[in-house]
């Protein structure tokens, strides 16, 4: 099975003040994204999802309001959107008048309208502005990357590897939100993720051994986990609520026969896991140790 996605990082420069929030950049830029991406895209009087009647043309509906008619694996709710930020260092940062800025986002779909769409969307923070303070900044440049991977196992891993949370992560197992990540239930929600991408985004999954690749994942152990709890609020733009945000951070040592399961944690560092992973929780890196 190959997975693959393209890389597209964004380039600013401020032309007023612009804060992003504790933990939640990545929120902040998903709001923006969102909004921005429908006015673009749609006509005044667009009744929205999923009235939509152009919902297979129309480039909003297709890339931040997807739809497709697809099973979702046990424990998933809802579908997948087809991308994730990187933007945790633009977390409790400000950036003055003349500041320059970045940030990434990991697209899943091979669609290739989309680029040149959210460029127009992201030049438009220029009118509109961004953050609390609604800094109208202006968009320098859009670089576009591809990667692939394959999830075929790997003949030779190391038998030890360390896998640092370095945005908050929420996994459920069973209903509920776990205290650590024991491996079994960490993989099984990064195998759902990148399946359920792949599925409804890529060329179709061509893996087969979906139930016994979980079983064999309750071999490997956790032989060190160094989390803490953090959290923040946020107040939703369309409905003025604030929510509770957070999860866990930190590291966890896995320790065993890792050669099916390495691949499929190395494509996780692009996806991310765990709720709420579009905004750029749940982002992972993979260390051999």
């Amino acid at each position: 099975m190959r997975f693959v996605w393209r890389e597209l990082t964004f380039d600013f420069t401020a032309l007023e003040p612009v804060i992003f929030p504790r933990l939640i950049a990545g929120n902040v830029l998903r709001g923006a994204l969102g909004i921005l991406s429908r006015r673009v895209a749609c006509t005044a009087d667009c009744p929205g999802a999923p009235e939509c009647p152009d919902r297979a043309t129309c480039l909003y509906a297709r890339f931040f309001d997807p739809a497709p008619a697809v099973s979702l694996p046990s424990g998933m709710v809802d579908i997948p959107k087809p991308f994730v930020f990187r933007a945790r260092h633009l977390d409790a940062s400000r950036m003055e008048a003349g500041g320059e800025f970045s940030f990434g986002l990991h697209v899943f779909t091979a669609d290739p309208d989309i680029p040149a769409h959210l460029k127009e969307t992201f030049a438009s923070l220029e009118e509109h502005g961004l953050g609390p303070t609604r800094g109208r900044v202006i968009l320098r440049n859009m670089t576009v990357q591809p990667h692939s991977c394959t999830l075929t196992p790997r003949e030779t891993a190391p038998a030890k590897v360390q896998v640092d949370f370095l945005t908050p992560t929420e996994l459920k197992s069973q209903g509920r939100l776990m205290d650590e990540p024991d491996f079994p239930a960490l993989f099984r929600r990064i195998r759902d993720r990148i399946t359920t991408l792949q599925t409804i985004y890529g060329e179709g999954p061509d893996f087969t051994d979906f139930r016994g690749i979980g079983k064999r994942a309750e071999q490997i152990r956790m032989t060190s986990c160094q989390i803490r709890t953090v959290g923040t609020t946020r107040t939703s733009t369309r409905t003025g609520q604030t929510h509770e945000l957070g999860g866990f951070t930190g590291s966890a040592i896995y320790e065993g026969d890792l050669g099916e399961f390495l691949p499929w944690l190395e494509a996780a560092q692009y996806t991310g896991v765990g709720r709420q992973a579009v905004w750029g929780k749940g982002e992972i890196r993979v260390l051999a140790i």
